[in-house]
C-alpha cells in the first residue's frame, strides 16, 4: 500500500493518500485547502483517484471535495444516509474495497455526529476524533459523552500497535499508536466520564500547568 501524510495548510490540516500500487487506485482522505497537490501526489504514483473519503463534514475537511470531483469524477464518501449525487453514505463497520485496499469505516460521533475514522492496513485515520495527546473539540453535553464512548468503545479496543494518523498536526508529533495514546494521552488516562469532562472544561489551565502547547 502507498501511504502518504500530506500537509495541506488550513489550521495545520493533514490530508492522506492511500494507494493500491498494483491496481493503480487511490483514495484521498480530507484533501482540503490544497487538493491539487494531493492529486499531484496520486499522479506521481500513477494512481487514478477513485474516491474522496471524508472524516467528517466540517468545512476545513471537505473544502477540496468539489475540485477533486471536477478533476477526477471521484466518488465522495460521507457518513450517513444524507449523501447526494456522486456521494456514498457510509455505515458503521462496513468495509469498502478500492482496488486491493480494504478500508473499514468506524463511526465515532462526538466532535461531529457524522465523524468517522478509517482503518486500513493497520493505520487508523482519526480525523478530529483523536489527536496525538489530545482529543477532538466538543461542547460539555451529549456530544462530549458521545466522544468519550467513541474513544473507549471504538478506538481503544483496537490493537495497541495500530498506528494513529490524525486530521491536524496538533500533538507533539504527527502520528502515534493506540498503545502510546493509552499510556500518555491525558484524556484517555481519566478514570471516568466525569473526569474526562472536567479535563475538557479545564484544558487551558491543564496545558499551562503541564507545559503543553
Amino acid at each position: 500500500m502507498i501511504f502518504e501524510q500530506l500537509r495541506v495548510g488550513g489550521d495545520r490540516n493533514f490530508a492522506y493518500l492511500l494507494g493500491d500500487e498494483k491496481g493503480g487506485t487511490a483514495v484521498l482522505v480530507d484533501p482540503s485547502f490544497d487538493p491539487e497537490m494531493v492529486m499531484d501526489r496520486a499522479a506521481a504514483h500513477d494512481l487514478e483517484v477513485a474516491a474522496v473519503a471524508c472524516t467528517h463534514s466540517h468545512y476545513d475537511h471537505v473544502n477540496g471535495n468539489d475540485a477533486v470531483r471536477s478533476a477526477t469524477g471521484a466518488e465522495v464518501w460521507l457518513y450517513g444516509v444524507g449523501a447526494g449525487p456522486g456521494e456514498r453514505g457510509l455505515r458503521d463497520g462496513e468495509e469498502i474495497a478500492a482496488g486491493k485496499l480494504r478500508i473499514r469505516v468506524i463511526h465515532t460521533p462526538g466532535h461531529t455526529p457524522d465523524a468517522v475514522c478509517y482503518l486500513v492496513g493497520g493505520k487508523l485515520l482519526t480525523g478530529d476524533t483523536l489527536f496525538v495527546g489530545k482529543v477532538g473539540g466538543t461542547g460539555f453535553g451529549a456530544d462530549a459523552r458521545e466522544e468519550y464512548d467513541s474513544l473507549h468503545k471504538k478506538l481503544m479496543v483496537l490493537p495497541d500497535e495500530t498506528e494513529v494518523w490524525p486530521g491536524h498536526d496538533y500533538g507533539v508529533r504527527p502520528s502515534s499508536t493506540i498503545g502510546e495514546e493509552k499510556r500518555a494521552n491525558p484524556f484517555l488516562l481519566q478514570p471516568d466520564f466525569e473526569s474526562f469532562l472536567d479535563l475538557k472544561k479545564n484544558w487551558a489551565e491543564f496545558k499551562k500547568k503541564h507545559g503543553i502547547a
